[in-house]
């Protein structure tokens, strides 16, 4: 069983309590890799690190070009490591060896080649001031930032993160989550020449790396991806410095389907929004609003459709539905089922652990549907982070918008209508940060990502993902000879 070390200051050293952290394969339930357990001290070594060299201007210095230049070499490293990464993300996490072929690898190394090309968003922009002030707007890096990140996508929040942080011209101390750190270790090993010493470090373990991280009077800046509650401690323990925030928190999205959708294309959707990644995504659609008028059979399909999922090994590729992340975060899914039940909820298909054969100690579960749902109720408020779907009936838009608002979280919403109109003004009437129509989970390295209400703040992705690694510097200049203007003579 192979054994990482932490990544600091350009060298793997070992984690100064001795400790590891096991990977287990979800699918198999065996040890695949010991990974170092940080301690806050060790925390505190890639803080200095990452202070030092960003001080030192070693990477902040170099000019937009120039840092999109060691971007573009990341992303084509990625690349040239693909079906490897892409082997351990599958065994690391559960998801299925073709998402993570097909979506998770390429999405990372394509994020790190669109942000090394938009080095224009970074220039500064002259104001139109009357004369004689000269008057321009500068974008410069925050400093020194934090990234802790989930689980469920390690290889995307990596890209996500890690490279408009990069291309701004900050430095990174970069935290995985500790069930999910197998592929980011990977990772570093491959890229650990592309980069000054300093600029990008890489501590793996627990809870008192991440509390180390926000509290640090070091960090200028730190952005998290994980559940709602974790980032309202992490905005506490970082109100010690005031440092800037960019949090992607929880999510409980409505996918609304209105009689007149495409049922065909409606009913694909819903399936994606909801099983895909075993439904482990901050965007799933797992509430399901259905018209009255088609309620019955958009149920009777989608059951029947549910039950035809391939559970199994996430390495074979012919399964269609891997394992949850680890038999713990099953248990607690299995919880929230119980809930459902209790609650009056009516289950029609899944609910129980999901039997394959020759993997009884995976992390299986069935795909779950509820219907008869009641907005009120847990399973419909709560995020489950599993592949449990809540289907509620409504009669009409008011409705169907007053339910898909009656949530604290605000991430995401899917609207499926045939009619143009009705899907505009449904859209501007939702309160969440990205809507899709007529279509699910289109992520785009150009379009920016974040929630509303508890879903969290900040953008991550397109221009507005590269500024949030940035601070705004105004500059102003009296041109007149002597800066003699009226602005300079008031006193």
């Amino acid at each position: 069983m192979n054994e990482y070390k932490l990544f600091i200051n350009g060298e793997w050293i070992a984690p100064q309590s001795g400790e590891s952290i096991i990977s287990i394969d979800p699918s198999t339930g065996e040890s695949i890799a010991k990974i170092a357990k940080a301690s806050a001290l060790d925390a505190q070594k890639a803080i200095a690190a990452a202070r030092r060299a960003f001080d030192a201007g070693v990477w902040s210095a170099l000019s937009p070009e120039k840092r999109g230049q060691a971007l573009e070499k990341i992303a084509q490293t990625i690349r040239s490591h693909a079906k490897e990464l892409a082997e351990i993300e599958s065994r690391d996490t559960g998801k299925t060896i073709k998402q993570a072929t097909f979506i998770d690898v390429p999405t990372c190394a394509d994020t790190f080649s669109y942000f090394s090309k938009i080095k224009h968003e970074l220039e500064a922009k002259k104001l139109n001031i009357v004369a004689p002030v000269d008057s321009k707007i500068c974008c410069e890096p925050v400093g020194v930032v934090a990234a802790i990140a989930a689980w469920n996508y390690p290889l995307i929040f990596f890209g996500w993160k890690v490279a408009p942080a990069l291309m701004a011209g900050n430095c990174v101390v970069y935290k995985p989550s500790s069930v999910a750190s197998l592929s980011i270790v990977r990772v570093f090993e491959i890229i650990a020449d592309v980069l000054p010493a300093g600029v990008l470090n890489l501590v793996t373990g627990g809870r008192e790396v991440g509390e180390e991280l926000a509290r640090s009077v070091d960090v200028d800046m730190l952005t998290f991806t994980g559940g709602t509650s974790t980032g309202q401690e992490i905005m506490k323990m970082a109100s010690v410095n005031a440092k800037k925030l960019c949090l992607e928190l929880g999510g409980k999205s409505p996918n609304i389907v209105f009689a007149d959708c495409d049922m065909d294309a409606a009913l694909g959707g819903a399936m994606s929004a909801i099983f895909m990644n075993q439904g482990q995504m901050c965007v799933a659609g797992s509430r399901l609003l259905l018209e009255d008028k088609i309620y019955d059979e958009f149920i009777a399909r989608l059951a029947k459709e549910a039950q035809r999922l391939k559970i199994g090994n996430a390495l074979d590729y012919t399964t269609e539905f891997g394992p949850l992340i680890s038999r713990e975060h099953r248990d607690a899914v299995l919880k929230f089922i119980d809930q459902g039940k209790k609650e009056g909820a009516r289950l029609v298909c899944g609910g129980k652990i999901g039997d394959v054969a020759d993997f009884d100690k995976g992390a299986f579960l069935e795909p779950t549907i509820f219907v008869d749902v009641k907005s009120s109720m847990a399973i419909a408020q709560e995020e489950i982070f599993g592949p449990v779907l809540s289907v509620i009936k409504f009669s009409g838009v008011d409705e169907a918008v007053k339910i898909a608002n009656d949530s604290k979280y605000g991430l995401a919403a899917m609207i499926w209508t045939k009619d143009k109109e009705k899907a505009e003004n449904v859209s501007r009437s939702l309160r969440c940060g990205t809507v899709w129509i007529n279509t699910y989970g289109g992520f785009y390295n150009e379009a920016p990502f974040g929630g509303y209400k508890q879903s969290g703040f900040g953008r991550e992705l397109g221009v507005e993902g590269l500024l949030e690694y940035t601070q705004a510097k105004h500059v102003c200049r009296d041109t007149t000879p002597g800066g003699k203007s009226l602005a300079a003579s008031w006193f």
